[in-house]
């Protein structure tokens, strides 16, 4: 039992682990003739208490794994902060770039339930004459069904990702008309970079929110050229965004063209502290956009986060009305062979998105990937120093087979005695 538990204990909290089968061995090598010696250490699959090697899932949805989605969330976290800050291989002078946080909205399907704001903050009565609650189950739901657009709704998420690699690619030429250059002489003085994640209205459309910087022309190791400023790059968002659009499919003689809505909102970021609630601080502006890395369409309207096998499930599902019909245009959409490219059956659980939630520039930071690699080498490092063996005297030999996903009902009793992995004993923290 207590070596069982120290099994379960080191999935930080995992609840749906991946179980292999296999085997890993450690022999000591000779480094000045290459020639393996003895076996340090031998690990077999049978051998351990569950029977399998378990390992943590990495599944960044909070609604599948709170502990797994935590550290994607906290190494979102570092990524957007050391694309403003400095850090984890991008310079310090970073922070000295003009950047602006951006939010772009979808265009509307049809009047929703909200909770409009009026001066100072204060919420006014919706259109349906009701003040609703925070947590109205009403909220992003049509105010007539029967004629919101949910056909346009589901398209626009199924070219959401497009219409953002439009922007970027218009905002780019908006960034050097300003600045007087062509696009060839653009690239030699200025790059523009950026870090975006997707998050779910809760109408169940997409909408993005990005940190947008300036640099030199290699990037965050470069200074940007005296004319880049916060002020010209809000105005080139401005235009880039109104300019793009991504013509979509003609459904029984309908055209869809996409572009984003009318609410754009850009904000220059300070490094300074908050001043009065004033200031767009870059610690606020990266918790933010971690917090939404973690989550997709079933937070917002309560929808699926798992793909679909056959739409007779959606009879079994406990969904609200709006989910349900935006997952079954999907569905109805996906059949069509003019749309089998946007592969809308297989991503009806998203309400049509297929994109990445959060992306970003080659240039903006360091990456995901960096991140966790980094992780991995630190735990190599400490497992060594505690058997007294270097990294260049060692050799790992391990071969290793998916057979299964989960906990039994046993060992998820027992991992419930655990204590919580940091963050995530209720609502994850903004770091």
């Amino acid at each position: 039992m207590p070596a069982l538990l120290r099994q379960l204990a080191g999935l930080g909290g995992c609840t749906h682990p991946i179980r292999l089968d296999g085997h890993r061995t450690e022999y000591t090598v000779d480094t000045r003739t290459g020639e393996i010696g003895n076996v340090l250490h031998h690990l077999d699959s049978s051998s351990l208490p569950a029977g399998h090697l378990l390992v943590r899932c990495n599944n960044r949805r909070i609604t599948r794994c709170a502990a797994c989605a935590e550290v994607y969330r906290r190494d979102t976290f570092h990524l957007i902060t050391s694309g403003l800050r400095g850090g984890k291989g991008v310079p310090e002078r970073v922070a000295a770039h003009p950047r602006v946080f951006a939010t772009f909205t979808a265009p509307g399907f049809g009047p929703v339930h909200n909770r409009p704001t009026g001066p100072a903050g204060s919420v006014r009565r919706c259109r349906c004459g009701a003040l609703h609650d925070p947590d109205d189950p009403a909220l992003g739901t049509p105010l007539d069904p029967d004629t919101y657009d949910y056909e346009a709704a589901v398209l626009w998420n199924a070219h959401a990702g497009p219409l953002w690699r439009r922007f970027s690619i218009y905002l780019r030429r908006e960034v050097a008309k300003r600045a007087g250059l062509t696009q060839r002489a653009f690239r030699e003085h200025a790059r523009v970079s950026f870090a975006k994640v997707a998050e779910y209205q809760k109408r169940g459309a997409v909408h993005f929110h990005a940190v947008i910087r300036i640099d030199g022309p290699e990037g965050g190791d470069t200074p940007p050229p005296a004319w880049a400023t916060a002020e010209l790059l809000t105005d080139a968002i401005r235009a880039a965004a109104t300019a793009a659009r991504v013509d979509g499919p003609v459904i029984e003689g309908r055209p869809h063209t996409f572009t984003f809505g009318r609410q754009l909102d850009v904000r220059t970021i300070r490094s300074a502290d908050f001043d009065g609630g004033q200031e767009l601080t870059e610690r606020a502006v990266a918790a933010y956009i971690a917090k939404y890395a973690t989550k997709g369409a079933e937070t917002a309207t309560g929808a699926l986060d798992r793909p679909l096998r056959f739409l007779a499930e959606l009879a079994q599902l406990d969904i609200n009305d709006h989910a349900r019909r935006l997952i079954r245009t999907a569905w109805t959409l996906g059949a069509r062979k003019d749309l089998e490219h946007l592969r809308l059956r297989a991503w009806a659980h998203m309400l049509g998105f297929r994109g990445h939630f959060s992306t970003k520039s080659r240039r903006y930071s360091t990456t995901l990937g960096a991140l966790r690699d980094a992780r991995a080498e630190w735990r190599r490092a400490q497992a060594l120093e505690a058997d007294g063996t270097g990294p260049d005297t060692t050799l790992v030999l391990a071969h290793w087979i998916y057979a299964g996903t989960g906990l039994t009902d046993a060992e998820a009793w027992l991992a419930e005695t655990l204590e919580p992995a940091p963050g995530t004993e209720g609502e994850p923290t903004h770091g």
